[in-house]
Order: structure tokens, then C-alpha cells, then sequence
């Protein structure tokens, strides 16, 4: 099946965690105005609630994810701090 392109680049969270080798989750992802949830794969397992990145899709609704924390959000706390 062909690739989802629309959603690699995407951030998603997770509502089912990864197990890594040992199979999928299931992500949440914001992607064309609306929010749509994928089978998740992951190298290493990810819990569930974490924020991800969408690197692939493998089609059929499946994506390839890592984990990702926003370097943005680091800022502001950081710019928060300074008074």
C-alpha cells in the first residue's frame, strides 16, 4: 500500500504504548485539520502518553515513530526563568 506522506513530520501522542520489537501502539496523531490515530512502531518500547515524531508511514494506517520532545518548550521554560 502506498505511503501516507501527509503525516510523516507529524507529532502524535501516544494511547496505546509501543513494545518496541514486540509490536505496535497506537498514536494520535494532528494531521489534515483533524486528529487520526495509527498503528505506532518503535525501535525501543515508549509509553504510553509520550509525545512522538512521525518518521515513516509503512501505508495501511501504520507509521514509524521515535520519541520527541518539543525544543521550543525547552525555550519558553528556559526564558521563563530569566527575570
Amino acid at each position: 500500500m502506498a505511503q501516507d506522506e501527509a503525516v510523516i513530520g507529524c507529532t502524535g501522542v501516544l494511547v496505546i504504548g509501543t513494545r518496541g520489537s514486540a509490536g505496535p501502539g497506537e498514536v494520535l496523531v494532528r494531521v489534515r485539520g483533524g486528529s487520526e490515530t495509527f498503528l505506532a512502531w518503535s525501535d525501543e518500547p515508549l509509553s504510553r502518553g509520550a509525545t512522538v515524531l512521525v518518521i515513516d508511514s509503512r501505508g495501511t494506517r501504520q507509521v514509524d515513530v521515535v520519541a520527541w520532545t518539543d525544543p521550543l518548550d525547552a525555550t519558553a521554560s528556559y526564558a521563563g526563568g530569566v527575570g
